[in-house]
């Protein structure tokens, strides 16, 4: 971890992690004990079913033993798995265009006109507040999946998965400041989906002139990125306004909610089905096979 719930995905050397000199299928139940509940979480909320889901994050996993030759251990495995992942979740937003919603353009998301707040900074710990604060999970949890593919895949690496901006630009192949600027937009987007589906109350008048809320709602973001804690954001609070605090606040509950469904297990039953998958698999190969009836395998 290099921040607050941020993974640096460096090459591991951790007891049961994934290294480029196991057998495949060693290999892939390491990663699917690591990786499945968050890209299982990650499939229940983009795809429509839950079978659906299981389909999804089983093939991932398929495609991932079938290329583990070409894994050479240069990054974490977990980097060249998500990948796989990202390769999967273009295939199926391609099949279905449907729940894909044409998001507003980055001026129309900041948040200077707007006259409401989410109503829970008073009393966090009230009956009331948890209940809104329960429904603004919900609603950014079922908004990241209408996101578009741009803005989606960016939140799902770096919020609900945790990785950092550049493991997240590796895994995109785009870069890093080009992922800065999708979660930046992603992040407003959710949280413009999670008030709209809240309790609010009236906004506090600005205080400062909007160019200085634009710079700190341009810092803000940039700890974000960084994977800081709020306690940990530089900007003294004195030095912005009531409306900006609870600006912010939004901010730091979309990002608890993508991170609360990436913390997700995976069902024991759908781990056994894909490891009992893997393992036919690589029964199936010619060079397994043989050594099985007895026989050396046959080079190519």
């Amino acid at each position: 971890m290099t921040a607050r719930g941020t993974r640096s995905l460096s090459p591991s050397h951790s007891p049961g992690a994934a290294r480029p000199d196991m057998q495949a299928s060693a290999a892939i139940r390491a990663l699917v004990d690591r990786a499945g509940g968050p890209l299982h979480g990650l499939a229940r909320r983009l795809c429509k079913n839950g079978a659906d889901a299981d389909d999804m994050i089983q093939d991932v996993f398929l495609q991932a033993f079938r290329k583990w030759h070409t894994f050479r251990g240069d990054a974490d495995p977990m980097t060249w798995l998500y990948a796989i992942a990202v390769r999967s979740c273009r295939l199926h937003a391609a099949r279905d265009r449907s729940r894909v919603r044409r998001t507003r353009t980055a001026s129309d998301l900041m948040p200077w006109s707007e006259t409401t707040v989410l109503d829970v900074a008073s009393d966090e710990d009230s009956p009331h507040a948890k209940a809104v604060r329960r429904e603004a999970v919900d609603a950014v949890q079922a908004h990241i999946a209408d996101l578009p593919e741009h803005l989606r895949l960016p939140i799902i690496l770096k919020e609900v998965l945790e990785l950092d901006v550049d493991d997240t630009a590796a895994a995109l192949g785009i870069a890093a400041n080009t992922v800065k600027t999708r979660l930046h937009r992603g992040r407003l987007a959710l949280r413009r989906a999670m008030t709209a589906a809240g309790a609010r109350r009236r906004a506090p008048a600005p205080a400062f002139d909007k160019r200085v809320c634009i710079d700190l709602l341009r810092a803000k973001m940039e700890s974000m990125d960084r994977g800081d804690s709020p306690r940990r954001f530089a900007v003294p609070q004195a030095e912005f306004c009531a409306r900006c605090r609870h600006v912010f606040h939004e901010l730091d509950l979309v990002q608890d909610a993508c991170r609360q469904f990436g913390s997700e297990r995976m069902p024991a039953v759908l781990r056994q089905r894909i490891v009992r998958a893997v393992r036919e698999l690589d029964d199936s190969r010619p060079s397994h096979a043989a050594r099985r009836r007895g026989r050396p395998p046959v080079r190519a």
